[in-house]
């Protein structure tokens, strides 16, 4: 969990995908987290976090949809939400944190 808060407090907006390797959507949204990585390069970070290997961090949160997605500023949230979106969107949201 300290790692957590870590990631989270950077002076850049902190884009998190929580997903599973077995949950489809979750898998569709991999090459949208690329593109949106690639897209924002370092004005924003962008990280992967596997549910089923972080189970506790998962619950602290109550990540209950795969994928959830949260964006992070100054170590707080200021967005979230569960399931997919499209790289155009997830970029705009991200930006507005900047």
């Amino acid at each position: 969990m300290s790692k957590f808060g870590e990631l989270i407090d950077a002076s850049v907006p902190v884009l998190i995908d929580f997903f599973t390797e077995w949950n489809e959507p979750s898998v569709a949204m991999n090459e949208v987290i690329r593109d949106v990585a690639a897209a924002l390069g370092d004005k924003a970070r962008v990280i992967k976090i596997d549910v089923d290997k972080n189970r506790e961090l998962a619950e602290a949160l109550r990540v209950k949809g795969l994928p959830t997605l949260m964006i992070y500023k100054a170590g707080q949230m200021v967005w979230r939400q569960s399931g997919e979106m499209d790289a155009n969107t997830l970029i705009a949201l991200v930006q507005e944190q900047a």
